[in-house]
């Protein structure tokens, strides 16, 4: 598992029903420089990728869960292989990203360069996130301030940018401040999940840094053509999606780690989505019960 100057990396890919050349393209991309697991969430003809899988040397293992147990527990039986086999780091992937040359290799060495300018610890690194289909990059986020709030340089650095959220495919973790963080929020099941465990390392003092050093092709949502999903404002999700998404922001705005300027702005956020999907969406009424029904269980969720 070797990485930058003696460090160990392991990279976790969670599966779903996957597209098979986009996932065999990022496993290749992934063999040359690290080892990594393939966790499947309970994909029925997931045995007929196992020979193509099992055919990159540096694949620990393809662990094949009976159902979908969801994003956040599959991302933490990762991890713990990770502890288990005393990595340094940890990286994190959905099944439809692409990695520019030597990705690992430039997030470990974007992550050393950090931690000389941290003054608190880094708990994670991201990539510059660019989306295949538009062409577009996504910025690096403050939440708490009002101006300024995207690509502020980080401590000086002209490469590396202050973030207070990482979206989880790329991201690197730094699994000594693990215990302190915690792992990610299983009762979350899949959206959300990389902004709850931001907001939580935050909050620990810890930085996370954004950097230009690396690049990762993906794309967020579905394809619409709603002008402020092309446009990068939101994102485009099905009705069930929407359900997890509308429970989990709302779980969110109670808890105190979240940022204030979170809160606020993704409320005014939240109610122009949801107001779009309600009153312009073919599935409607789909939509207006899975948001309702969403804010409803916020209250009983752990």
């Amino acid at each position: 598992m070797p990485g930058t100057s003696g460090t160990t990396s392991l990279a976790i890919v969670v599966t779903h029903f996957p597209d098979t050349a986009a996932l065999l393209k990022l496993l290749g991309q992934l063999n040359k420089e690290t080892d990594f697991i393939v966790i499947d969430n309970g994909t029925p003809n997931i045995q007929e990728l196992i020979e193509s899988i099992q055919v990159y040397e540096r694949c620990i293992e393809l662990r094949q869960l009976k159902e979908n147990l969801g994003l956040a527990r599959a991302l933490n039986i990762g991890i713990e292989e990770a502890r288990s086999l005393g990595c340094d780091y940890v990286f994190l992937f959905d099944q439809d990203s692409s990695l520019c040359d030597k990705f690992v290799s430039r997030m470990i060495s974007a992550c050393h360069d950090a931690l000389r300018l941290s003054a608190n610890g880094i708990a994670a690194v991201g990539p510059r996130i660019i989306n295949p289909q538009t062409n577009r990059q996504t910025p690096f986020k403050l939440f708490n301030r009002f101006i300024l709030r995207t690509d502020r340089p980080f401590n000086g650095s002209n490469s590396h940018f202050q973030a207070d959220f990482l979206i989880t495919s790329g991201t690197l973790l730094v699994l000594e401040h693990l215990e302190q963080v915690g792992d990610m929020k299983e009762s979350y099941f899949i959206d959300n999940v990389d902004l709850e465990w931001c907001f939580r390392a935050n909050s620990l003092g810890f930085d996370l840094v954004g950097t230009d050093g690396a690049v990762l092709y993906h794309a967020i949502g579905e394809r619409s053509d709603n002008p402020l999903v092309r446009a990068g404002l939101m994102a485009q999700h099905n009705p069930s999606r929407i359900y997890y998404s509308s429970r989990n922001r709302t779980h969110l705005y109670r808890r105190s780690y979240s940022p204030l300027g979170w809160k606020l702005r993704d409320r005014i956020r939240f109610l122009i989505k949801a107001s779009w999907l309600v009153v312009c969406s073919q599935d409607r009424r789909l939509y207006w019960q899975s948001i309702r029904a969403g804010i409803s269980d916020a209250k009983s969720l752990s």
